[in-house]
């Protein structure tokens, strides 16, 4: 069993910053990926920033020089800094963390960014 908490979401206003974590616990030796998707709304849930166990880090495009994640291989964490947040960037943030080829996700951390 794989088991995800999510922290850090919450109210911000425009301009402002959060900093989303995930740690993930259970039976994960093996995990090769951990990242963030978000879905706002009406919309598809999509990739906002993913980094693999050798450090290397895929950014959605909008959310790019804004946004920084980082991992904690150790402690099997991964965050997202999250910068000038637009109202845009307003959605339920997930976790994923892929273990041995399977997807795990957390229950997800609202974000919401006022004007």
């Amino acid at each position: 069993q794989v088991q995800l908490v999510e922290s850090g979401g919450g109210l911000v206003q425009a301009g402002g910053s959060l900093r989303l974590s995930c740690a993930a616990s259970g039976s994960i030796f093996g995990i090769t990926a951990m990242g963030w998707y978000r879905q706002a709304p009406g919309k598809q849930r999509e990739l906002v920033a993913s980094i693999t166990r050798g450090g290397s880090s895929t950014y959605a495009d909008s959310v790019k020089g804004r946004v920084t994640i980082s991992r904690d291989n150790a402690k099997s964490t991964v965050h997202l800094q999250m910068n000038s947040l637009k109202v845009e960037d307003t959605a339920v943030y997930y976790c994923n963390v892929n273990v041995l080829g399977r997807s795990h996700w957390g229950q997800g951390t609202q974000v919401t960014v006022s004007s």
